[in-house]
């Protein structure tokens, strides 16, 4: 669970030499004064224990020096008294106009920072209804989007957040940090897209925003818009992982583009070196029709790994460069493939003219595994030597 700091809390004059000191009585004020002086002069457990020897007589008088009070626990780090005692003092409705406003909104702050989301949640809206010209009303709905947040309530984080964007008159990045975790939450794919488009224009090298940009629009079928996002975050120097960078390849290749997809691939971390890499690089070169760029690279990869023997050797037969290709087939060692290894020497040989040889091959493959392919190359093949001959 996400924690937020307290930021200027209690940032309020504590003096009884104000508006309101008339209202208190005569011996309660000079009691407050003396504790007023000792929380100045860092004598903080002093004024407490001077408050708390208090016993007013008057309502008001009680619900004044509780507020003090809290305000004195919770510059001491006791919250929960801090709590107790304005909630007493809130609770009383004796404090006045905006005495009473900035005590709530202590309370609340204080419930908040204790992770009280619940009871802080109704003093935020009661204070939301009349807010002085003083105070900052987006910072107070900044906290009911944070509490909201916490309860994970998605529907009210995105309520509080679109009233807090009308008091500042924009959208900055604490709004919508927490407008994209709730329309994440539900699932709202469409409404997430800006929100992270607006994210990205306010921190362009925070990489999360582009992955998940590229995610969602990947989600909502937008391949075209996923690969231009993330090609331009590529572009702007974005610190995209290895991850990232192998999909922005996969998205070149589904838009028609397999040449930029290899060339992708190929700046990739040990590209040169890795077989499965290589593989997948001679894989797009030969989508794009690139042979001779495809044999190189499914060379690289087949001295890397055998496995990749019996592509390059396909390739090379079918670009007609049959000596080569029975030099490639001859190595390769899934057994597996035994069948197809002879019926491609067949096809080798016959290129050649050996007829001789292909028979040879096509009597193999058929004693391996009998199909119509093998006994169609041995009729076949029968008929061309008696040509011959």
């Amino acid at each position: 669970m996400k924690k937020f700091t307290l930021v200027a809390l209690l940032a309020i004059p504590l003096s009884v030499a104000s508006v309101h000191a008339a209202d208190l009585s005569q011996g309660i004020a000079n009691k407050v004064q003396r504790a007023n002086t000792l929380q100045q002069n860092e004598k903080l457990g002093e004024a407490i224990n001077l408050l708390k020897g208090l016993n007013p007589s008057r309502e008001y008088d009680k619900a004044y020096v509780q507020r003090m009070l809290g305000v004195f626990y919770w510059q001491s780090g006791n919250k929960n008294q801090a709590i107790t005692n304005l909630q007493n003092a809130v609770e009383s409705g004796l404090l006045q106009d905006e005495q009473a406003w900035v005590t709530r909104r202590m309370l609340a702050d204080i419930l908040l920072s204790s992770e009280k989301f619940r009871q802080a949640l109704p003093h935020y809206y009661t204070l939301s209804k009349s807010v002085p010209e003083n105070q900052n009303a987006a910072e107070l709905w900044l906290r009911i989007a944070q509490s909201h947040y916490q309860l994970e309530q998605w529907n009210d984080v995105l309520k509080a957040v679109a009233k807090r964007d009308r008091f500042l008159k924009k959208t900055d990045k604490h709004s919508l940090n927490m407008k994209l975790g709730a329309q994440l939450q539900l699932q709202q794919w469409k409404g997430a897209v800006p929100t992270l488009e607006a994210l990205i224009a306010l921190e362009p090298n925070h990489v999360a925003w582009w992955q998940q940009l590229t995610g969602i629009q990947l989600r909502l079928g937008r391949s075209h818009d996923a690969l231009n996002t993330m090609a331009l975050a590529k572009r702007q120097g974005v610190a995209l992982t290895q991850r990232d960078l192998r999909s922005l390849a996969q998205l070149y290749a589904q838009r028609g583009i397999p040449e930029r997809a290899a060339q992708q691939i190929a700046e990739l971390e040990g590209a040169e070196s890795d077989s499965e890499l290589l593989a997948i690089q001679a894989q797009y070169w030969q989508m794009a029709r690139e042979w001779e760029q495809a044999v190189k690279v499914w060379e690289l990869a087949a001295n890397r790994d055998n496995k990749y023997r019996w592509q390059l050797a396909q390739l090379l037969l079918q670009e007609g460069h049959y000596r080569q290709a029975l030099t490639q087939l001859q190595k390769v060692t899934d057994k597996r493939r035994a069948a197809d290894v002879e019926l491609a020497k067949v096809r080798a040989y016959y290129k050649l003219t050996d007829f001789d040889k292909a028979i040879i091959h096509a009597k193999r493959a058929d004693n391996i595994q009998s199909t119509s392919t093998s006994q169609s190359w041995i009729r076949y093949l029968n008929q061309m030597r008696k040509m011959d001959s």
